[in-house]
């Protein structure tokens, strides 16, 4: 969701084979399973579409565009029925559910869906300390509850953490099954998204979720941040020695999928991601039967961010069209 890694930070910080159902050894009921898997017998006939809001964050930093109007945008401008928020652009409206009821409203004047929020910069959730990772857990409520108000079925979050390898892993299955456990009361999931380090270790995260074991907890699979070296795991102009492999990440990830991140940087003169094969990621898609909405968020620094949001948009239904 970056572009480099200092300037992602900074961002960040003044806000943030084929897949299918028995696959990976998965041996969690299917109740537990991303709840956007249709049966094996059925496929999505097009592509449910969304806008995530990252993909404007340059105009709406610079005041070009209100973040309050973002429905409109998404459904006046690019003809996209649903979105994803990005809580940085709200941090002042946090606890104000009047606030949030206005956006649901205008959300639904627009004729367009409210899907989820997606959640930075409140602490991390695999803190080995328990009093911190305790609060960085409330620190998620409000969200989940801005999440509700506004007709969201799920908030992103980082699985970030510090230690050992063992010890992140422990303190991650507490925190999330914490926050879980609380979104299970307002029906709100919790999804992890792929977002450097540890996070894009999709075995490792996978293991996590199992010890969970809630239905509430799942996963925001994206195509591009599979860098394992830095936090965020933006891989744009292939800048990673360490990299968790793109197609094998999201497959792990699918099974447990309440929605696709469809990452794009650049294209070349046939318009096709420069670095991401999109006709590889959306078979897998495509294959394991998922039915929700996949999310166009353009990160890429050369084209304008409604050129390169158009660009994605044409190059998902193109290439969905052509598959298998």
């Amino acid at each position: 969701m970056y572009y480099n890694d200092s300037l992602e930070m900074k961002n960040r910080r003044t806000f943030i084979k084929k897949a299918a159902l028995g696959a990976a050894g998965i041996s969690l009921p299917r109740s537990v399973l991303g709840n956007h898997l249709l049966k094996t017998t059925q496929k999505m006939a097009q592509p449910k579409i969304s806008l995530a809001q990252w993909s404007l964050h340059r105009a709406l930093e610079n005041g070009t565009v209100k973040a309050i109007d973002f429905a409109n945008i998404a459904q006046n401008t690019y003809g996209l029925e649903a979105i994803e928020y990005v809580n940085q652009f709200y941090v002042d409206y946090a606890t104000d559910e009047n606030f949030w009821l206005g956006l649901k409203n205008r959300a639904g004047d627009a004729g367009v869906k409210s899907l989820l929020i997606m959640v930075d910069n409140e602490g991390y959730l695999g803190n080995s300390n328990d009093l911190e990772r305790r609060t960085a857990v409330e620190n998620h409520y409000k969200w989940i509850n801005a999440a509700k108000l506004l007709g969201c079925h799920s908030i992103r979050i980082n699985a970030f953490g510090e230690g050992s390898r063992a010890e992140i892993k422990s303190a991650l299955v507490s925190g999330l099954g914490m926050l879980a456990e609380y979104g299970a009361q307002s029906g709100i999931n919790v999804i992890i998204e792929n977002h450097g380090l540890h996070t894009s270790d999709a075995q490792f995260i996978v293991e996590i979720i199992k010890e969970v074991n809630s239905p509430f907890l799942g996963t925001l699979p994206d195509f591009g941040n599979w860098c394992l070296d830095t936090q965020w795991g933006s891989t744009q102009n292939n800048q990673c020695s360490h990299v968790y492999d793109r197609y094998q990440g999201v497959s792990d990830f699918l099974p447990y999928a309440k929605g696709v991140s469809a990452k794009s940087y650049a294209f070349d003169a046939d318009g096709n991601e420069t670095i991401i094969d999109y006709k590889r990621m959306l078979q897998l898609v495509k294959d394991v039967g998922y039915d929700g909405y996949i999310g166009i968020e353009f990160e890429g620094d050369t084209l304008a961010e409604a050129d390169g949001i158009w660009a994605t948009k044409t190059l998902l239904e193109t290439t969905w069209a052509s598959l298998d």
